[in-house]
């Protein structure tokens, strides 16, 4: 079996598109390079890999799939059909994280809950430029067309859901709906902690997602207008076929795992593929995750966002997290090998 999963990994060799090509090194490594490689939970990181990997179209990756299952050890799976590479493009690697919110909410407008999560209109297109954040808040461009999947309570909150791309929200009757990413105004993101840093209002060191909704909440006027600053508005679809004890659906329309899927530049790094992270900082992380969801600020070779789970308590651990470190990518042999200079790229 193993000879002719081999032979099929060879017959399936494509090389991993990349639009930064000549900034792009690439270093194989050994799995002893891996810190930590031989504490981590591999069965773990099998069934989240085993989620997603059916997905992947080229016989390579076809071929482990389905070779996936026969495995009793997880671990001699992925250090006999993979190998370890070591992408950069020259930036320093940094780790965040996210979450799944959860917002109070309700069908209908009230009192309390007067702001409004929107569906995409029709005449926003995939790759163009719609009106901006601040036209749609205050133009009422979105008004009376239908498009309002809910309303929620805290307008910081429902800035910080289009960050994360999707959420529950939690009705007065405690039924909940959950939402996820239903498209984009096309404008680039700008992040209102790195205006506040330049503003003088806080220390680069000082800014979390806690720290801004704070400072909006304390200042509702300039925080309205700080929150303008960010021209990418979101919109969201709702999303009926998750279970409730499964996460949120990531950009490979599958549920992500709690500290197992990973958010990554899709650019670098193929979606489905297993990744190494070696997170530094006040506590080190070094795990096998799976390559499962993309994120507009996500933008790099060694640039991931972490899932935190669902709820307040992730957000709170998400939102600490801002660590440097390494990404190592799980590559099928043949596919890893032809990433070489000596290779033909």
């Amino acid at each position: 079996m193993i000879a002719a999963l081999r032979a099929a990994l060879l017959a399936g060799l494509t090389l991993m598109g990349t639009s930064a090509a000549s900034e792009t090194t690439y270093k194989i490594l050994s799995f002893s390079d891996l810190k930590g490689w031989e504490r981590d939970n591999h069965n773990a990181a099998m069934r989240v890999f085993q989620n997603t990997c059916l997905d992947l179209d080229a016989p390579d990756w076809r071929a482990i799939c389905a070779a996936a299952p026969s495995f009793g050890n997880a671990k001699k799976f992925f250090e006999l059909l993979f190998r370890p590479v070591l992408i950069e493009d020259g930036k320093d690697a940094l780790f965040t994280g996210y979450f799944e919110p959860e917002l109070h909410g309700s069908r209908v407008p009230t009192a309390r809950y007067r702001f409004p999560v929107y569906a995409k209109p029709r005449e926003v297109r995939r790759g163009s430029r719609w009106l901006s954040r601040r036209d749609i808040e205050t133009t009422g461009a979105m008004v009376g067309r239908g498009l309002e999947i809910a309303w929620v309570d805290d307008s910081v909150e429902l800035f910080f859901l289009q960050i994360q791309g999707s959420g529950r929200i939690k009705l007065p009757d405690g039924s909940a709906i959950r939402v996820g990413y239903g498209g984009a105004n096309g404008h680039p993101y700008r992040s209102v902690g790195t205006e506040l840093v330049r503003r003088g209002v806080y220390k680069a060191h000082q800014v979390s997602a806690q720290v801004i909704q704070n400072w909006v909440r304390r200042n509702p006027v300039d925080g309205a207008e700080l929150l303008r600053h960010n021209p990418s508005y979101v919109f969201f679809r709702r999303v009926t076929r998750v279970p409730a004890d499964k996460g949120p659906l990531g950009a490979m329309n599958r549920s992500i795992t709690t500290l197992r899927s990973v958010a990554v530049d899709p650019a670098f790094t193929q979606l489905g593929a297993p990744v190494w992270l070696e997170k530094a900082g006040k506590n080190p992380l070094n795990r096998l995750m799976v390559a499962q969801d993309t994120g507009s600020a996500i933008k790099g070779a060694q640039r991931a966002d972490v899932f935190f789970g669902t709820g307040d308590e992730a957000g709170r651990a998400a939102g600490r997290l801002r660590d440097p470190g390494r990404m190592v990518v799980l590559l099928p042999i043949q596919r890893a090998y032809a990433l070489l200079p000596e290779a033909g790229m």
